[in-house]
């Protein structure tokens, strides 16, 4: 498994990335109990912070991510203490270049495709 993993081509996933279109997004805000400007503030922190919370407010999650195929990666959050929905995001890197982000609440799921800039 392990060789298996080494020999994986995984996708480029970075640079700069714009919104091409997004589904159901004030849905998901609303299964998460939280506001826009937070949630914005928030991913970017945790983005540059390595998914630390950055609001003593919201809930601490452990993620486990894993690659589903070589373009797809997937991930399971358990929250450590409380109460929330069960969420989850997969990422995955289309044949053309879209970047199609998957997050979800309990049943609530949200889409976001993103092209690169």
């Amino acid at each position: 498994l392990e060789a298996r993993a080494m020999d994986r081509k995984i996708p480029d996933f970075s640079g700069t990335w714009k919104m091409k279109s997004s589904e159901n997004f004030e849905e998901l805000l609303k299964a998460l109990a939280r506001t826009r400007p937070e949630s914005e503030i928030c991913c970017l922190l945790a983005q540059q912070s390595h998914d630390e919370v950055c609001n003593p407010h919201l809930p601490s999650v452990q993620s486990l991510p894993r690659w589903e195929t070589d373009r797809k990666i997937s991930c399971e959050q358990t929250l450590q203490k409380g109460e929330g929905p069960k969420t989850s995001w997969t990422r995955e890197m289309t044949n053309d270049g879209e970047l199609i982000l998957t997050m979800t609440a309990d049943d609530v799921v949200c889409t976001r495709v993103y092209i690169r800039e």
